[in-house]
């Protein structure tokens, strides 16, 4: 199937309403672009579970504070529209700033402050605002339909759960596995900075979840000591810099005063230019 590239919010629209008046149900994939094998995996599930897959390509301005890499975020259209059409998407979205921003500064922005102030959000402050601006925005644009998610981004995935949630937002979320190169490190856009030392350094992260995740079926239940294990994995490496190593409630991402039900081990860590993240969940007995 040859993929559609539209660039206007009108045009993008109009086509999925005709294709739900059609009686198609719509999967949604929105990207950065850049795209590899993390985000071909979410196309494909897209495309086992709906009608017709759409995705969009935008690196939303929104969500990069002054001091990060905006300028410089890996950007390769022809490449991105030739994976997407090889894993199933039809129709693919491709708005400039302007199209998408089109009275310069954006007024109106959504957050979601008890899930977005911490971690990631602590690190990056403004970073989880824009974020749920743009798909709230993206949603509004697409319509109803189901809209895929990887679990890397595990706090991204939260976020995007409760505002749709809370919004009465007509779309399903669905989270998708984390895609690992053989090495185990997480698949990401920004691995793309790491240099050869750099790259082999980064699984650490892959390393301290798996202490973690060790420890807990081993029986420990002592959050901190569990805590403190992994993030020695990562001190022990002198190319990576930890930001932080938490174990948190999967839903709520409130700290838990003991280790019950679903649990997310989170980590991330400065290795070189790129900040890293990794996740793994855990189901405490």
């Amino acid at each position: 199937m040859t993929v559609t590239r539209v660039e206007t919010i009108k045009d993008f629209r109009q086509l999925l309403n005709g294709l739900r008046t059609e009686g198609k149900q719509v999967g949604f994939v929105p990207t950065m672009g850049y795209l590899h094998d993390g985000h071909a995996s979410l196309m494909r599930a897209a495309s086992d579970d709906n009608d017709v897959v759409a995705a969009s390509i935008f690196v939303n301005p929104l969500q990069f504070a002054a001091d990060e890499d905006l300028e410089d975020y890996p950007r390769d259209l022809q490449r991105d529209s030739e994976l997407a059409e090889a894993n199933g998407v039809s129709v693919l979205f491709t708005p400039t700033v302007d199209e998408m921003y089109p009275f310069g500064p954006v007024l109106t922005s959504v957050a979601v402050p008890q899930l977005s102030d911490k971690y990631e959000g602590a690190t990056r402050p403004t970073h989880f605002s824009g974020m749920a601006t743009v798909v709230s925005k993206l949603f509004n644009i697409v319509g109803p339909c189901r809209a895929y998610f990887g679990e890397k981004d595990y706090q991204q995935l939260a976020i995007i759960r409760r505002m749709v949630a809370d919004l009465s937002i007509p779309v399903e979320v669905k989270g998708c596995p984390i895609i690992r190169e053989p090495d185990g490190l997480a698949m990401s856009s920004r691995n793309t900075y790491l240099n050869p030392e750099q790259r082999q350094a980064a699984v650490v992260l892959r390393r301290s979840l798996d202490v973690g995740v060790e420890a807990i079926g081993a029986g420990a239940r002592d959050r901190a000591a569990i805590e403190a294990e992994m993030l020695a994995v990562i001190d022990a490496e002198p190319l990576a810099q930890a930001d932080y190593v938490a174990i948190v409630d999967a839903s709520s991402f409130d700290v838990p005063a003991t280790l019950v039900n679903d649990v997310r081990l989170l980590v991330a860590a400065q290795v070189g230019r790129p900040r890293l993240l990794d996740n793994c969940g855990v189901s405490v007995k």
